[in-house]
């Protein structure tokens, strides 16, 4: 998060202080000219510049979240070049006018003092906001590259309010600051990263279809540098620049780092135009504020316009949802009343005529990729099927249960991009990744068997703090072996059950495994009562081991398992409802994550080809993860969870949660369909 906040703390501090010295300076001005009863005036005019930002961001948000996939990018590369433009034309500009920018300042307030109470509001609007219009733009820009707004929003917000308390010093004469040094050094940083907004840009402007070759990579980096370790996450958050690059990308970044850091560090200037004296006009003043109106009308209203123009474009700017099509669906006859579509997000209400219950899968009959799927549609039923439709080939799959699949006819639409299919796994593209988690299990299981063994032998020794060093490398053992846990049938209840349920609870004769001897480890129990425990762990660790490689091991099971080991970790380890006493959760977590990236490792091949931008951003939370749990581990002990403090608790809670978020769609990308 924190390398996201850096390019955008840094336009926060700058444009919260372009605005925040004219907003100072006007407050200052009439302070000492005794007109404080004219500050309302001022404050009307930066809380509308303020709603108006905000509308301006809400409308960016939520008419680009209506878009479809390929519109999206095209949207946010649009913005993410003019952001560009933005961010250049404001340093320049500040570069220009920094040395004479307080003389400027003082000049427009004195004309906007003597002009009125509407040129008043006027002037302070419209100095917060050009600045907020331009922040909001580049948050929204930074945003989508981040693929998150915590960071570009708290970069933003301390800024703001650094650049508040900097303006507040300059009001009360406490600081002084070198105006020109200071736009100089912040404006060659941020010239920097508005170099690799623009290569951002430039690529989600190739993958909208806008612009051309976005298979064209002049860098492909992603063999030889892990995007999860620390160096990466930094260079990608705060300066945009990705392992993998097109042409494109490289040549639009270069090219503008040099044309515009060359111009800017030789010092381009241009000539300020002198300022035009202003005429007073203090009887048109003394008339208007003759006028009387409710004190709380203008405010209310500057806060209300924005919004309620954001609301409309908002609700105007949704694309609306094209005519349902209804398509009928039958063991013989697929996909009868299907006619060509028009591109855009479309909704075909699917009807099972026939008299089977039937899977049914919107395909590219050419090669079998899925666009949508409605699974168990029933015997005289209707459901819908939303869809995203493009340039392409579609067609209508029904599978009857018990029955063979049927195609329906092939139509063609015409229109951009093709819109985004997932290629079905089949039994066999899983079966060379299932041999090899399974060896990694057999390695775990002959390991783990070797590990109860010497934990029974320390505990029938009487070595019980020996014991408990070897009941936690043991456990953690076990616990890297998750995706297999549903196949391990009644064993995992016998090795790693709870307490919870049964009669006696931590008493009850029907409590085994690891848990019943951690409780007893950790709770002063003698070596006598924990031997036979100990000795029945080692025995249903090899009992477990036997029957591994009979046991049947569904390939449909790795997919899912990427997701519910992390599901698990977040319900039972981070909130230490397993505990027993050792205060061991986050080592249980960390082997839980250990035996994630097992899984990851083996599913790689197949979701390289499905979904080449996850694993990059999966590896780089999971190392954000590992650093939060590594920070917990302290030579042979860990930190209880009850023992974190809250922020580090609700840190490692996020990591969690945001990992999980990512892996989300793996069960779905690997899914096996029957219409492969």
């Amino acid at each position: 998060m924190w390398d996201d906040a850096f390019p955008s703390f840094l336009i926060g501090l700058r444009e919260g202080l372009e605005a925040g010295l004219i907003v100072s300076i006007l407050v200052a001005t009439l302070v000492r000219s005794g007109a404080r009863s004219r500050l309302p005036q001022v404050w009307t005019g930066v809380l509308a510049a303020i709603a108006l930002a905000m509308s301006f961001g809400a409308v960016l948000t939520f008419t680009a979240a209506s878009l479809s996939a390929t519109a999206q990018e095209a949207f946010g590369g649009t913005l993410s070049v003019i952001a560009v433009a933005f961010v250049t034309g404001m340093v320049f500009w500040m570069r220009r006018s920094a040395r004479s920018l307080s003389g400027e300042i003082k000049e427009k307030v004195t004309g906007a003092l003597a002009m009125g109470a509407g040129v008043l509001i006027g002037t302070s609007f419209l100095a917060v906001g050009r600045e907020g219009l331009e922040t909001a733009l580049f948050l929204w820009t930074t945003a989508q590259a981040a693929g998150e707004s915590a960071g570009p929003l708290t970069g933003a917000a301390i800024g703001l309010v650094l650049a508040a308390g900097l303006c507040w010093g300059l009001y009360r004469r406490v600081l002084k600051i070198n105006l020109t040094k200071f736009f100089t050094a912040t404006g060659a940083v941020l010239i920097v990263i508005a170099a690799g907004v623009l290569g951002y840009g430039l690529r989600d402007l190739q993958e909208g279809g806008v612009l051309p070759g976005k298979s064209a990579y002049a860098v492909d980096l992603s063999g030889s540098i892990d995007a999860g370790s620390w160096y990466s996450t930094l260079v990608q958050g705060v300066f945009n620049v990705t392992p993998v690059m097109t042409w494109l990308q490289v040549v639009g970044y270069t090219g503008y780092l040099a044309v515009v850091m060359t111009l800017f560090l030789r010092g381009v200037r241009a000539a300020a135009p002198e300022p035009t004296p202003r005429k007073t006009g203090s009887a048109r003043d003394a008339a208007r504020t003759a006028r009387r109106r409710p004190a709380w009308l203008v405010p209310v209203a500057v806060v209300t316009v924005p919004a309620v123009i954001a609301g409309l474009a908002v609700a105007f700017g949704r694309p609306k949802p094209g005519g349902d099509q209804t398509v009928a669906v039958s063991e013989k006859d697929c996909g009868k009343g299907f006619t060509a579509p028009t591109p855009g997000r479309r909704t075909f209400q699917m009807h099972n005529t026939g008299d089977k219950t039937s899977e049914v899968y919107l395909v590219d009959p050419a090669t079998n990729a899925v666009y949508g799927e409605i699974e168990g549609l029933a015997p005289g039923t209707t459901r819908a099927l939303v869809a995203t439709v493009a340039g392409g080939t579609y067609a209508w799959r029904c599978v009857p249960a018990g029955g063979t699949a049927v195609t329906s006819r092939a139509v063609r639409v015409t229109g951009g991009p093709g819109a985004k299919a997932v290629v079905p796994v089949s039994e066999n593209d899983l079966a060379g990744p299932l041999r090899q988690y399974k060896a990694y299990v057999g390695r775990g299981l002959s390991t783990l068997v070797a590990q109860t063994r010497t934990l029974s032998a320390d505990i029938k020794g009487g070595h019980l703090s020996r014991g408990r060093t070897d009941w936690l490398t043991a456990h953690r053992t076990y616990a890297s072996l998750g995706a297999a846990y549903g196949t391990f049938e009644a064993f995992d209840q016998k090795i790693d059950g709870r307490a919870d349920g049964l009669p006696d609870g931590v008493h009850d004769k029907d409590f085994t495994g690891f848990h019943r001897i951690e409780y007893g480890l950790w709770h002063g129990e003698p070596a006598a009562s924990l031997t036979a425990p100990a000795q029945r762990l080692a025995a249903d660790a090899a009992g477990l081991q036997r029957a591994f490689p009979h046991q049947d091991f569904d390939p449909g099971d790795l997919p899912l398992r990427a997701h519910e080991i992390l599901e698990n970790t977040l319900q039972f380890e981070l909130t230490a409802d397993t505990d027993q006493g050792s205060g061991t959760n986050l080592a249980t977590a960390d082997a839980n994550l250990a035996g994630t990236r097992e899984l990851l490792t083996v599913l790689k091949p197949l979701l390289t080809t499905r979904a080449p931008h996850l694993l990059p951003t999966v590896d780089a939370d999971t190392a954000r993860l590992q650093k939060l749990l590594d920070a917990a581990h302290h030579g042979g002990h860990w930190t209880p969870v009850e023992r974190l403090d809250a922020t580090t608790r609700a840190r490692v809670n996020g990591a969690t949660g945001q990992l999980l978020e990512d892996l989300a769609p793996v069960p779905d990308l690997l899914e096996i369909r029957k219409s492969a």
